[in-house]
């Protein structure tokens, strides 16, 4: 069982017998009344949608998942490829439900993958990941204006705007929730 205040984004709870991931959550306090977590989840056996406002207080049941840190190999048309850092077995995630996380995944990098009943259900993409610039256009100098922005492309197709200074070939790190450029890495 889990309190509704400690649901976070990718947590599995049960509901009506499946399994659901939490691909949204948003705390509201109202002035008067109780505290209410609101949480959109994605069925894993069909990818259907569910809205539920809970109380933070009230306890849901979670499904029991196992987390395996494994090492991204490659992506072929159909699935990503992970192998298990520890037992070296190997994982097929079907792409299909996942397209998302495909601009985040970058070879020979380890992530989180949670199972239940013995399929993946989720790929856990760092909070921030060191990218490459792998296209870059050029500025003039004089086109300093404050805050002024340019689109990059990292070495995994990731679209990201940058400053200008930023260029092809230099590493930079990048919020994956908000796909915004924090700053310049210096290796």
């Amino acid at each position: 069982m889990i309190r509704g205040g400690d649901i976070v984004k990718g947590s599995c709870l049960l509901q009506k017998g499946q399994p659901y991931l939490v691909v949204d959550r948003e705390f509201h306090n109202p002035g008067k009344g109780t505290a209410v977590a609101r949480i959109k989840m994605k069925s894993i056996k069909d990818g259907s949608v569910l809205s539920l406002t809970i109380p933070t207080q009230q306890e849901i049941e979670d499904a029991q998942v196992d987390v395996h840190t494994c090492q991204f190999q490659y992506a072929d048309l159909e699935s990503y490829h992970f192998m298990d850092n520890e037992s070296f077995e190997q994982y097929e995630v079907p792409q299909a439900g996942m397209e998302d996380k495909k601009l985040y995944l970058k070879d020979a990098e380890a992530y989180e993958l949670t199972i239940w009943d013995g399929k993946v259900i989720d790929i856990k993409i760092p909070y921030k990941v060191v990218f490459t610039v792998a296209e870059s256009e050029n500025y003039v100098k004089g086109d300093t204006v404050s805050g002024a922005t340019k689109p990059v492309i990292t070495e995994t197709g990731l679209t990201v705007r940058v400053p200008l200074f930023i260029k092809q070939g230099e590493r930079i790190l990048v919020n994956t929730e908000t796909n915004e450029y924090l700053e310049r890495v210096n290796s």
